[in-house]
Formats: C-alpha cells, structure tokens, sequence
C-alpha cells in the first residue's frame, strides 16, 4: 500500500515575490516510488473551468519552491497554465530522511512522481503536461524527459549538470582520474567521520562573509541566496547547504547519456553573462548530435543575463516569460 509521509507545511505566506490576484494558490502533497511524500505549492488560474494544460516546476539546486520555482510556476499560472512547484527529496518541506541529500536517481524520480500527480489531477488535462527546470533541476529535467514519455515540453532554465560539476569540476578544471580519486577518498573519510559523530556534516550553503576576491558567480550567488532579494529560512543554499557527501554518487552516473533521444520539445535557455553557459550549450549540441527528434529542440541564448538573472530576473526582467508561454502553449495544445 502507497503511503503518505505527514508534513508539516506552512500554510503562511512565506515566499520570496509577492502573491498574485490572479491565480488560486493551495498546498498538495504526492508520493514517489521510493515512499518519500513531496510538498507542493499548486498555482491555478483564477476562475479556470475547463481541464489545464499543467507544468510542474523544481530548483535551483540547493533551492526551495518558495524562491524561484514558485516565481516560474506563479507566473505561469498567470498566463493560464495549472502548475505546481515542488520540493526535492530531503529537503525544503517535502519527506525523506536523512535530510540534505541528492540523488540522480531519486532526484529524476521526483519530477516523474510531480507528473505522476498531474496526470492524476481532475483539473489537469494529462495529454498536456510540461517541466520547467531551474539550476542543477535544468539537468535533472532533460534526464526526466528522456525517460519520461508523458512530458510533451520541457524547459531547462540557466541549468547545471550536476554529474558533470561534480566528476570533472567547474568549467572540467577537475577532469582528471587523480582528482576524482581524491573527491572519492575525501568523501569515503567523511563517511566513517559522520557515524561515528552521529550526524552528517553539512558542506556549507553559499560563502559568507563573501571574499573580496570571490569569483564572480559566488558573488552572482551571493546577491541572490544571502540577500532580502532570495534569501529563505528552509533553503540549503542560503543556510547550512548539501551534506558533505550528499552528491557523493552524482560522480559516476551521466544524467544526460540519451538525451538525444528525446522525442518531445525542449528548451534549453541561458544568459550569455552566465558562468554555466557552457553546461546548456553543450547539454543542446549532445541532444541534437545524431538526433532523429531536433525540429523541436532550440537553444536560446539571452545577451547580458547572469546565472541568477534568471533566477528571478535580476531587477531587469531577464526571464523570458513571453517565449516561455509561447513555447508551452505550441506544445501543450
């Protein structure tokens, strides 16, 4: 028997943009095929009567539905889709113990199980359900639409790929057998410390005090997570961040090996000023390389935007919520 995890959710106004008039807001909950129960916020167009198309929304990584995914699901619903927000595994208000792990695996299977709850909604018409992922959730959902058939749209947002950072480090200035051997050893050592002590050591959220010579996407994450502009009490990044070993098995599993098979339409979208720039360029041309599908894929590259413009628009409405409309309402018709 499926069995859900009781929650202890605020039912309290407590995200980081304000509440619009113009969609019903609600809290839902659903279960994953590993047992664990997730927390949604549910956005639905006010007066909304006929069956909708839906999208469910997750990240960034180390983020929580009340920062940026609930700004993507808001706003969306606001242009008259039904869409839900989501926290991760271990994290933020959803289940799961121990917390302020991750899992490729798992992770892939929260956004299936987000579906799963759509295609179960009385409101939701099941033929006309999207993703949009966020950070490191822009990886995990391209790995979802590849495996996932119900997903007719996907949007992968500023992405990371996780596997790829963690195996070979940023901009691969990691990518060698030693240097992955250390990350292996450390994390081993780290084990052991963490039963003996009988907790897990947590890695630490975003730097702060930040470092006069910080590289400048520590600062672009600094400006967003440790701020009153994204700053939330349940958010990893912005507090005690990841266990130390909490990514431990992202190292040896690519999240993106058939991603050119994905049959359904994609977006991938980054800013131009964004140091992950790399990540959906790369994700894009793997996705159409030898591809039969690549009518409906397409790179979208937004001059000036930083990582975290696109978070929440960076005070210059970088997100592209037009295109974003535009693209669900083509492909979820």
């Amino acid at each position: 028997m499926i069995m859900k995890e009781e929650l202890n959710l605020t039912q309290d106004w407590d995200k980081t943009f304000p509440k619009s008039e113009k969609v019903d807001h609600s809290k839902v909950t659903f279960v994953n095929r590993y047992g664990i129960t997730l927390a949604a916020d549910m956005y639905v167009p006010k007066n909304a009567q006929e069956k909708l198309p839906a999208i469910a929304v997750c990240g960034p990584f180390g983020a929580v539905k009340e920062q940026c995914a609930g700004l993507y699901a808001q706003t969306m619903a606001e242009r008259g889709f039904l869409t839900i927000a989501f926290d991760p595994s271990f994290t933020g208000e959803s289940g799961g113990s121990v917390r302020y792990m991750a899992s490729p695996d798992i992770n892939t299977e929260d956004f299936m199980a987000a579906v799963d709850f759509l295609s179960l909604c009385d409101r939701v018409d099941p033929e006309r359900i999207g993703i949009i992922g966020i950070c490191g959730w822009g990886g995990m959902a391209l790995n979802t639409a590849a495996l996932d058939t119900r997903i007719k749209a996907t949007v992968a947002s500023t992405m990371y790929d996780m596997t790829r950072v963690n195996a070979k480090g940023y901009f691969d200035a990691e990518d060698s057998e030693e240097a992955r051997y250390e990350k292996r050893a450390a994390m081993c050592a780290q084990r052991l410390e963490d039963l003996k002590a009988g907790e897990y050591k947590l890695g630490g959220g975003v730097v702060d005090p930040l470092p006069e010579d910080a590289p400048y996407f520590v600062k672009d994450y600094y400006d967003y997570y440790k701020t009153s502009r994204g700053y939330h009490a349940r958010s990893l990044n912005s507090n005690g961040g990841w266990n130390v070993i909490g990514c431990e098995s992202f190292m040896n599993q690519p999240i993106l090996q058939y991603s050119n098979e994905i049959r359904s339409a994609v977006l991938i979208m980054h800013g131009d000023a964004a140091h992950s720039c790399y990540f959906g360029k790369d994700a894009y041309a793997n996705m159409v390389k030898d591809s039969k599908y690549t009518e409906n894929k397409e790179l979208l590259i937004i001059p000036g935007a930083s990582h975290t413009d696109l978070y929440d628009g960076g005070g210059k409405n970088a997100i592209p919520f037009d295109k974003l409309e535009t693209f669900f309402t083509e492909y979820l018709k």
